[in-house]
């Protein structure tokens, strides 16, 4: 039997997805409020999320109002406490849409779709809000949308 990624497309009830709820819920982060945000290529395949790679956790919709779903994040940041800065990913179509980076495919996508990765948002991810690391993104694609971000947010 295959499991599906997002855990409310089953009929049985279960227990909360990391990262919706508590303090290590992922929450939307305001990018010109963070402090200096540095931004490191370093990813690790220890089962924590890292810099440079491609983690799933809740991420809460923009309306903000408690829903949300399970998606894939890059993570492009580690603050001093701990948590995380990352950019949510869409198999949605984005063309021509300087919002969002394109990223192409990988195995974070089990479909193979190409995705996107939205620069006009950013999440604070807290370890223990990570449900499962997918894969590091290649350098170059890492580049590409940390440009993008330090261009926008001025960051390093």
């Amino acid at each position: 039997m295959t499991t599906s990624p997002n855990a409310s497309d089953s009929a049985e009830p279960s227990a909360p997805l990391p990262g919706s709820h508590g303090p290590g819920a992922t929450v939307e982060a305001h990018p010109r409020s963070v402090g200096t945000v540095r931004t490191t290529y370093a990813p690790d395949p220890d089962g924590d999320p890292d810099p440079g790679e491609i983690v799933w956790t809740w991420v809460p919709y923009e309306e903000n109002d408690g829903r949300g779903k399970d998606r894939p994040v890059l993570v492009v940041a580690r603050e001093p406490g701990g948590t995380l800065l990352a950019v949510q990913l869409s198999s949605k179509r984005h063309n021509n849409d300087r919002e969002w980076v394109p990223l192409g495919t990988g195995p974070w996508d089990r479909a193979g779709r190409d995705s996107w990765v939205a620069v006009d948002r950013i999440l604070r991810v807290h370890p223990a809000g990570m449900r499962r690391e997918a894969c590091a993104l290649d350098r170059g694609r890492f580049n590409l949308v940390v440009n993008r971000l330090r261009e926008r947010y001025g960051w390093r």
